[in-house]
């Protein structure tokens, strides 16, 4: 078994997230192939979407949120994503426990009869619709409100959490939304980290922990239950992966790309791929940038960061450029600006 280079594991990732070639298919299609895409601010999944999907309108995604043919929903590490139906079952079924004992440790006064009984009272208001973020909290009080999502399931649902409207503050019985699921826990862990390795991978034991919530010990019969490929990274760490997923060659061209800010690609769990060159990580998230930095692609690693102003795309670059990249840069920056007028 030969190890395989960073760079095969960065052209494996892109590939798999849609990002070195985009996909001609039905939004739902690729949601399920790269497992989600984070979206706690609403544009940012407008535009990672648009990014991965050949010749997606703004509108396209937002008429899929409003006949359930994609799903918003706080799911992994207690954040918003936006994922294919069959998704959002086994996803919030995986992540349940994980979420509400890190939820108890973590607020004082937090007891899970407590939060139950806070669930049942927002379970019998939302049997009559939706309810907004300031009535729930009306209902059970601010604190409770933030974690009573981990006791009854619910979705976040339009027009909240569109381009036009962004902030996504409506919820709505998940099992009003969309069908129930017919699945147990251990099933939907099962699928959860299948999921991630199809849209990740190959990765180690403790990048799936990263991205899932768990702890590696918890996911340890999970490895065991499924049948995964075996890989090598060159320092020598196990990597597992759903067998048949795209290696492609390490000399694949990667062509430039956008992508939002907290773009999951970027996150820690994503290391091994360089995608983000470590010199730049305190660039893209820091302190000083809570909400993160929107950034670009070249040769499949952030090379720079732009922003959308006055009706077109800037970049600012943080390494040279040569002319054909740049020619590249300000001909999907022009599309960029198209997608956002």
């Amino acid at each position: 078994m030969s190890a395989l280079s960073q760079r095969a594991l960065n052209r494996a990732l892109l590939a798999r997230q849609l990002l070195l070639e985009r996909a001609d298919v039905a939004l739902p299609e690729a949601l399920a192939r790269i497992g989600g895409i984070q979206a706690h601010y609403a544009p940012a999944m407008y535009v990672g979407a648009w990014s991965r999907v050949a010749g997606l309108e703004r509108e396209s995604l937002t008429r899929a949120l409003e006949d359930r043919s994609a799903i918003q929903a706080t799911l992994m590490r207690s954040t918003i994503h936006l994922v294919a139906p069959g998704d959002y079952w086994p996803f919030a079924l995986a992540v349940r426990e994980a979420r509400r004992k890190s939820w108890l440790r973590s607020v004082k006064d937090a007891t899970a009869p407590k939060m139950a009984g806070a669930a049942r009272t927002i379970r019998a208001a939302l049997a009559d619709g939706p309810l907004t973020r300031a009535q729930i909290e009306e209902l059970v009080g601010k604190d409770r409100a933030r974690g009573v999502g981990l006791w009854v399931d619910m979705v976040r649902v339009p027009p909240s959490g569109t381009w036009e409207r962004r902030r996504a503050d409506l919820y709505a019985l998940a099992e009003d939304w969309l069908a129930p699921g017919r699945t147990t826990a251990a099933e939907a862990v099962d699928h959860l980290v299948r999921s991630y390795l199809r849209g990740f991978g190959p990765a180690s034991k403790h990048d799936v922990a990263s991205y899932t919530g768990f702890r590696v010990g918890e996911l340890a019969p999970v490895f065991k239950r499924l049948k995964l490929d075996r890989h090598e990274s060159e320092d020598g760490s196990e990597l597992l992966d759903v067998p048949g997923s795209p290696l492609p060659d390490p000399g694949t061209p990667a062509p430039v790309r956008f992508l939002p800010v907290w773009d999951a690609t970027l996150l820690v769990h994503a290391r091994r791929t360089g995608l983000l060159p470590e010199a730049l990580r305190p660039e893209v998230f820091s302190v000083k940038k809570p909400h993160g930095t929107p950034t670009f692609l070249v040769d499949g690693a952030v090379a720079g960061a732009w922003r959308y102003e006055d009706g077109r795309v800037a970049i600012e670059p943080w390494t040279k450029l040569d002319r054909a990249t740049r020619s590249a840069l300000d001909e999907e920056a022009a599309r960029l600006a198209a997608f956002h007028a």
